[in-house]
């Protein structure tokens, strides 16, 4: 079991595709956590933040934006993954902290690359709680990049990339190495194989480690992302106008961030599982 789980390989885009069909059933509690990483005040919460979309803008509502989620998962998550995937199966066995390296590498070319899709991504769920006159309505990510590229320059499509560079480093350390550290310790054990079991504990823990490690970073990001020009200098101006709110302020989200990288963590990880064993390449 073991030797044979050591030569399934992946191929370097299953990460992306994994992560892109899971967007899509965990899209919209990723819309209600923007919404509330974007409230300045207020006291919704996830349950009143939901109702509110659905009574005031219907129940497709909550799949507003879902085309720039799908590009940022095929951007954001398949260089991470990619890179993550070939340069570990490339090295062969590794220690934790070599998987941690490779990680933080993987994710910071994740989170510059995925940088303008996660913008246009922010921008579309957010839309849905402006008034008429002030949305943006973008008609799909391509057309809210190419707007943004017009009307705002091309440096505001990567406007917050230092955020979310950052955060895509955590993430990925959160994701990828520890998925892969929790699930060697339990195929160690006599009580776990390589199936959905292993793969749904080994995912959960690290979709818990990850939401801890990336909450702060990703409520900057979001703001940073969704600011008109001039609303914000940078990021530490961003970081000042949060931590007006107290500590609480970095982690406002933090339940529906919890709700929808926990089971897109699983979801992801159980889809590139899938992948693996199904279209997987065998060194002979």
């Amino acid at each position: 079991m073991h030797e044979q789980q050591k030569q399934k390989l992946s191929r370097w885009y299953f990460g992306g595709l994994a992560s892109a069909g899971a967007a899509c059933f965990t899209h919209p509690i990723d819309l209600v956590k923007v919404h509330l990483q974007t409230q300045q005040t207020g006291k919704l919460n996830v349950i009143t933040s939901t109702a509110n979309i659905v009574k005031t803008q219907g129940l497709l509502a909550l799949y507003s934006g879902l085309s720039a989620s799908l590009l940022r998962q095929l951007t954001y998550s398949m260089t991470r993954f990619g890179i993550y995937e070939v340069v570990k199966q490339n090295i062969g066995e590794s220690s934790f902290v070599a998987k941690v390296g490779i990680a933080g590498v993987a994710g910071a070319a994740g989170g510059l690359c995925g940088t303008p899709a996660d913008m246009i991504n922010v921008r579309m769920q957010n839309d849905v709680k402006l008034p008429m006159d002030q949305r943006r309505n973008y008609k799909n990510a391509v057309d809210g990049l190419f707007r943004v590229y017009k009307e705002e320059g091309v440096a505001k499509l990567f406007g917050g990339a230092s955020a979310a560079t950052t955060r895509a480093v955590f993430m990925t350390i959160g994701q990828l190495s520890f998925y892969d550290l929790v699930k060697s310790y339990l195929l160690e054990t006599d009580y776990f194989t390589d199936n959905l079991t292993t793969h749904f504990l080994s995912s959960l823990t690290a979709g818990a480690i990850a939401t801890t490690m990336t909450q702060p970073i990703d409520v900057v990001k979001t703001r940073m992302m969704n600011s008109k020009p001039g609303e914000f200098k940078g990021n530490l101006d961003v970081i000042k106008h949060t931590a007006v709110h107290g500590p609480a302020g970095f982690f406002k989200g933090y339940v529906p961030a919890f709700l929808r990288l926990g089971p897109h963590t699983i979801l992801t990880f159980v889809f590139l599982e899938q992948l693996r064993l199904n279209f997987g390449i065998l060194k002979p």
